[in-house]
């Protein structure tokens, strides 16, 4: 993307998801501490690997205060350096609807919530078109750290925060999931598919359906796909009305 057609987004205030070598050309991108995973000292990889290990175990049987807890004083990488805010999640903790999208802007940053200014606001009418308004459905991240200059999350920073986020969708233990956005569904779903290859689809995470759409930000950017969008939506929800009505959700 050229510099002034992103200069122009950012003007907007549309948060612009880059590849990391674009995003590295930008000041809150810097930072001389960073290396590369693969340029990182072996044993500095190992001890990683280590505390990702035992952070999952923990997470694995945290009540959401603990949780919260836990994220809020997260330093498994190296993003807590430049955060202002960790975004833990917001919503209906017993929801049957589960909303993941794919790492906090600056916007999420300031405030600590996810999918605000913007982009949350056409989220917000999306959701509401739904039949499920924002406050009913509980919204999530990848992430729960903005990576600086909202380039792509790393592998291994989405491998520290993957403890986190599962141990979330167990809390809520929803019926459905919409993913929202490439990084997030590619994510989730363990795939490098082209997310237009993705949507349109009723995919499975365990037992539980995903259902596939585009982020709001790239809507923002390409009103013509909101229509497809809205088919996503409407899969969506085709495909709880036709869950089992059982007493217990797996």
């Amino acid at each position: 993307m050229d510099t002034r057609r992103l200069n122009y987004l950012r003007a907007l205030d549309i948060d612009v998801w880059v590849p990391r070598d674009a995003a590295s050309e930008t000041a809150d991108a810097m930072h001389a501490s960073e290396l590369p995973v693969n340029e990182q000292p072996r044993a500095s990889i190992a001890e990683h690997a280590s505390e990702t290990r035992v952070a999952s175990a923990g997470a694995a049987t945290m009540t959401w205060d603990a949780l919260e807890q836990a994220v809020r004083t997260c330093t498994l990488c190296s993003l807590h350096k430049t955060r202002t805010n960790t975004v833990f999640g917001v919503g209906n903790r017993t929801s049957e609807w589960m909303v993941i999208g794919e790492a906090p802007g600056a916007d999420e940053d300031r405030q600590g919530e996810p999918f605000v200014g913007r982009a949350g606001q056409l989220l917000n009418s999306m959701l509401k078109a739904l039949g499920h308004p924002r406050e009913q459905v509980f919204i999530a991240n990848i992430l729960k750290c903005r990576p600086p200059g909202n380039r792509d999350p790393q592998p291994q920073e989405v491998e520290c925060c993957s403890p986190y986020l599962s141990r979330q969708i167990e809390l809520v233990n929803p019926r459905i999931i919409l993913c929202v956005g490439r990084i997030a569904a590619q994510t989730l779903l363990n795939t490098d598919t082209p997310i237009g290859k993705l949507r349109g689809k009723v995919h499975t995470l365990g037992k539980r359906p995903v259902v596939v759409t585009y982020h709001p930000a790239y809507l923002l950017r390409s009103p013509a796909e909101k229509r497809k969008a809205w088919q996503d939506l409407v899969l969506a929800l085709e495909t709880h009305a036709r869950l089992p009505r059982e007493g217990s959700r797996a």
